[in-house]
């Protein structure tokens, strides 16, 4: 197997990376906004809930949970695709992670934004899709990219449960063709070149926004 016929093969892998890895992370943004408002709530037992939830996801290492859902909850419950347990186990843990980075977003906020909406009487939906969640999202963008890219990376431990992610199919082939420094090689860029293009997109939308809070 030539370079370029191992390059068609890893190239396989890339829809199922890139699927995880947007899946996970939308999933994730989702479930972490209602953990998060948890975790400020002036409730404590909801408050010391989340926090607990949130540190159970954070220290149970990812592939733990993928085969604990994958493998555990298959047997016990009903049968769960690779795929789908894989977007489950990565989606909770990114949930975790995301409300921690909103929480922080959110201690940013200077005060006078939440006295000003009281101010001009907005209703609390006005106080926080209009003024509130506009910063939060600007204020956290740079962590939510970094986590992303730390995400695309994590995938890679979906081919443990048998997605035929980038990782997967490149340890497939290095069995086949016994050519292990290439394939990995060649998986490595592929890794390279999407964590620079997703580092790239979130600079330019970071600078949009940016442009767009200065005006």
């Amino acid at each position: 197997m030539d370079n370029s016929a191992i390059f068609l093969a890893i190239l396989q892998g890339l829809p199922w990376t890139l699927a995880l890895t947007f899946g996970s992370l939308f999933l994730g943004a989702l479930l972490g906004i209602p953990i998060c408002a948890l975790r400020v709530s002036k409730n404590r037992v909801l408050s010391g809930g989340a926090a607990f939830l949130i540190l159970v996801f954070r220290s149970i290492p990812p592939i733990v949970w993928l085969f604990f859902i994958f493998f555990a909850f298959s047997e016990h419950v009903f049968q769960l695709d690779p795929f789908v347990a894989a977007i489950l186990g990565l989606g909770l843990i990114t949930s975790a992670n995301l409300a921690e980075v909103y929480r922080g977003a959110l201690k940013a906020v200077a005060k006078g934004q939440f006295e000003a909406t009281s101010v001009l009487g907005l209703s609390t939906w006005q106080k926080y899709y209009d003024v509130i969640v506009p910063q939060v999202f600007r204020i956290s963008l740079p962590s939510v990219s970094t986590y992303a890219i730390g995400l695309l990376k994590d995938t890679a431990i979906a081919s443990t449960i048998g997605v035929p992610e980038i990782a997967q199919v490149a340890n497939y082939v290095s069995q086949q063709t016994f050519r292990g420094l290439s394939v990995y090689a060649m998986a490595a860029v592929f890794y390279f070149v999407l964590s620079f293009f997703m580092a790239w997109i979130s600079r330019k939308l970071d600078l949009r926004l940016r442009a767009k809070v200065e005006r």
